[in-house]
């Protein structure tokens, strides 16, 4: 399957550079993935496509603070660190900048104590592909707390502008930390919009997958297949593992929050088979694209991704390629926002 026939023009003034001031504000696109008939509305129009015991499954996961931006020990020349997953105490995969200046042994450091002393320093250990490093930290003192004082949110780079208020790119349930990345198709959602929900009988349920390498890196294959998508740490416990039980014994829909909650959800399925879910946590790989069968998810809330991404291969197995291209041109030409800080679209 070739990678280009996930491709699309885009004018570039369609990529949101900044939240809307209202979360619920955002445009809806509604797909019918069936029949392929589409409609338009604002976000909150979700709720009357949403029905009494469906199971909405939110990605509890918060964003980390996790670019770091410092200079080389030895020469003072400027380098960055983006965390993506930690690996150890104190050992963490990065995305380094400029990777190609930063060899085995190379020290950077952050901030200064007042003393003239940096508040710490990462060493590299290893050097990976595309620009991944192994770094060590050395600090004294909270890392966590230096990671609040020194790091910035790592907005993605088709992102220009600065965030001016750091929440808004956290979604209102964020709870768990440890994401490089927000899973933003949760971004539109409020507290009070969620209440309404659960007024109407909609369940919510979470799980926790921490997004990491896999929402930076390109597709730098030909063939769909020869992809490998990085491996993503995710959690789910009792009472959530039971609301999926529940809706899979009664019939009820299971709506997927964003890819990462879809992909969370198809991961469970493939573990657990026909036998109830557990409580469990482990690393996903999964890779879904056209041909893929959905086990768990029935229906998906989403934003408007890349072109040529792993994200619009998983949207199109859920409604069919020439279906999603074509959704795709006709949010095109009416205007939507793309990307995190854009419109969404409710496949069902």
């Amino acid at each position: 399957m070739n990678v280009d026939w996930f491709d699309f023009h885009l004018p570039e003034e369609l990529i949101a550079q900044t939240p809307l001031k209202e979360r619920t504000a955002s445009r809806l696109l509604m797909l019918d993935k069936t029949s392929g008939e589409i409609s338009h509305g604002v976000f909150t129009d979700l709720e009357g496509k949403l029905r009494e015991g469906d199971v909405l499954v939110l990605n509890n996961t918060r964003v980390i603070p996790a670019r770091l931006m410092g200079m080389k020990k030895e020469t003072g020349a400027k380098a960055e660190l983006l965390l993506l997953k930690q690996l150890g105490e104190n050992q963490w995969e990065t995305l380094a900048k400029p990777a190609k200046k930063l060899k085995v042994g190379s020290v950077i450091v952050f901030g200064d104590d007042g003393t003239g002393n940096p508040l710490m320093e990462a060493e590299v250990l290893s050097e990976g592909e595309m620009g991944s490093r192994t770094i060590r930290f050395r600090y004294e003192g909270i890392f966590q707390e230096l990671l609040d004082k020194l790091g910035e949110m790592p907005l993605p780079p088709y992102i220009k502008e600065r965030l001016e208020e750091r929440e808004r790119y956290q979604t209102v349930y964020s709870k768990h930390e440890g994401s490089a990345a927000a899973p933003t198709a949760g971004l539109h959602f409020t507290e009070e919009f969620l209440h309404r929900l659960e007024q109407k009988g909609v369940k919510l349920a979470y799980v926790t997958l921490h997004v990491g390498l896999g929402t930076f890196r390109p597709m730098s294959v030909d063939t769909v297949e020869e992809h490998e998508m990085h491996s993503e740490y995710y959690e789910l416990d009792e009472q959530n593992a039971e609301l999926l039980n529940e809706a899979k014994r009664s019939g009820r829909r299971i709506v997927a929050v964003g890819t990462t909650s879809a992909r969370t959800l198809e991961t469970l399925a493939n573990r657990f088979k026909d036998a109830p879910i557990e409580s469990c946590s482990g690393w996903t790989s999964i890779f879904i694209y056209p041909g893929y069968q959905f086990q768990l998810v029935n229906a998906l809330l989403t934003n408007f991704h890349l072109p040529k991404s792993t994200l619009v291969m998983l949207v199109s197995a859920l409604a069919g390629r020439d279906t999603i291209m074509k959704a795709y041109r006709e949010a095109i030409e009416r205007r939507y926002r793309f990307f995190s800080f854009g419109d969404a679209m409710f496949i069902y």
